[in-house]
């Protein structure tokens, strides 16, 4: 029998980190690099500047312990939240298709004058999100238990 993995297991507890600055995105970005999710799963709450994904984040922060166990890869829901969120824009991206799955290969931010620039979410497969911000708020946070991830294997990005 097959059983989930959970935060106890490994001692750790869910993951809820922020972003108020360029070096705390690419953090942000290299933990949310290979997350999937349908694209029924955007949310942009233009009348709260609020713009929200809930993810199928790849753990790469347990891939030492589970190699070191010789135990499955996991994945865990997560929820990335962008506030002060001005505009959206995106390419490539079929909007509310819950058959269209993305994946995100990293968060970029250009800064713009007083605080304010554009957030990219840059997607496999040549798509991209990009959100005008009056300044950078970024929230990745943990919502479920980590469960094994499907393949059972570390995604990779093979060298063009």
């Amino acid at each position: 029998m097959t059983q989930d993995a959970t935060f106890e297991e490994g001692g750790e507890r869910p993951l809820r980190l922020m972003a108020a600055d360029v070096e705390d995105l690419q953090v942000i970005s290299s933990l949310a690099q290979d997350a999937v999710f349908p694209a029924s799963e955007i949310k942009w709450l233009a009348a709260d500047r609020r713009f929200a994904i809930l993810l199928n984040r790849f753990r790469w922060e347990d891939v030492p312990q589970a190699e070191r166990r010789g135990r499955d890869f996991e994945r865990v829901q997560a929820v990335l939240l962008i506030e002060d969120v001005a505009k959206v824009q995106s390419q490539g991206v079929t909007k509310g298709d819950a058959d269209t799955i993305l994946s995100i290969l990293a968060l970029t931010f250009t800064p713009g004058d007083d605080g304010t620039g554009r957030l990219e979410l840059t997607l496999a497969g040549d798509g991209a999100i990009g959100l005008e911000v009056e300044s950078l708020n970024v929230v990745l946070k943990d919502v479920t238990r980590p469960y094994v991830a499907p393949s059972k294997q570390a995604p990779g990005h093979p060298d063009a």
